[in-house]
C-alpha cells in the first residue's frame, strides 16, 4: 500500500480579600466552567463527500498531530478535491487523496502525493519531495479507521490515505492512524464494494470533496 484534558481551577475563595463576596466569585467560577466546556465540546471534522453520501471524519490529534494537520491543510487548500477512491478491495479498504487519480490514466494511480508542508523529510525547497514521518500508535485498524498509505519506509506517508472497510489487526502499530469515521459507514460499504478491474480501481469514479467543519461533541 503506497501510503483534551479539562482545565480545572482551583480557587481559593477564602482568601479571596479583593472585596467580592463568595457568591460572586462561585458565579464568575461557574461561568468560566462553562466557557471551557463549550469550548472543549467544539471539535473540527472532516466531511467527505461523494455520490454515496457524506463519511463524518474525526481526528486522533494527540496521538497523529503532524498527520493531522497535513489531512486539514490538504483539505482547506482543496488538495482533495476531484481526487478519487482509486483502489478499493472488500473485506479490507477503500484508498484515495491521489492527486494523480484527478487524470483518467489509471496507470498513475497510487504514485502521487506529497505532504502538506515540510516536516524534515524530504527537499524543503521541493514541495512534490515531503513526507510525513511516521505517527505510529496504539489505536487499532478498526471498520472505519483513517490511517495513511506509505511505501516500505515508515517516514513516507504523503496524501494518500485508507479508510478501513472491516478490521485489519495486521495494519496496527505498521500504519499511520489520525481519525476515524463516526458517520457515514454505509458510504464505505457501498463504495468497497463496487465492480474493479484487476488492479483494484473502481470500474467507475467516485469522486471526492473535502471540507473541514467545526460540530459539538
Amino acid at each position: 500500500m503506497k501510503y483534551a484534558l479539562p482545565i480545572i481551577f482551583a480557587l481559593g475563595l477564602s482568601n479571596v480579600s479583593c472585596g467580592k463576596s463568595k457568591k460572586e466569585e462561585a458565579v464568575k467560577s461557574e461561568e468560566q466552567d462553562q466557557n471551557i466546556e463549550e469550548s472543549d465540546s467544539n471539535v473540527e471534522v472532516a466531511i467527505i463527500t461523494t455520490e454515496f453520501g457524506d463519511m463524518v471524519v474525526e481526528f486522533f490529534d494527540n496521538v497523529a498531530p503532524k498527520h493531522v494537520e497535513s489531512f486539514k491543510l490538504h483539505t482547506k487548500n482543496g488538495y482533495y478535491d476531484g481526487t478519487i477512491f482509486h483502489r478499493v478491495i472488500p473485506g479490507f479498504m477503500i484508498q484515495g487523496g491521489d492527486p494523480n487519480s484527478k487524470d483518467i490514466n489509471k496507470s498513475n494511480y497510487g504514485t502521487g502525493g506529497h505532504a502538506a508542508k515540510y516536516y524534515g523529510i524530504g527537499v524543503e525547497s521541493e514541495p512534490s519531495t515531503w513526507n510525513l514521518p511516521a505517527e505510529f500508535n496504539d489505536i487499532n485498524h478498526k471498520q472505519g479507521i483513517l490511517s495513511m498509505a506509505r511505501s516500505n519506509n515508515p517516514n513516507s506517508g504523503g496524501s494518500q490515505f485508507f479508510i478501513c472497510a472491516a478490521d485489519a489487526p495486521h495494519l496496527n502499530g505498521q500504519y499511520t492512524v489520525f481519525g476515524q469515521v463516526i458517520q457515514g459507514l454505509r458510504v464505505i460499504d457501498q463504495i468497497v464494494n463496487l465492480p474493479r478491474d484487476s488492479r483494484d480501481n473502481p470500474n467507475s469514479r467516485v469522486t471526492m470533496k473535502v471540507r473541514l467543519e467545526k460540530r459539538n461533541k
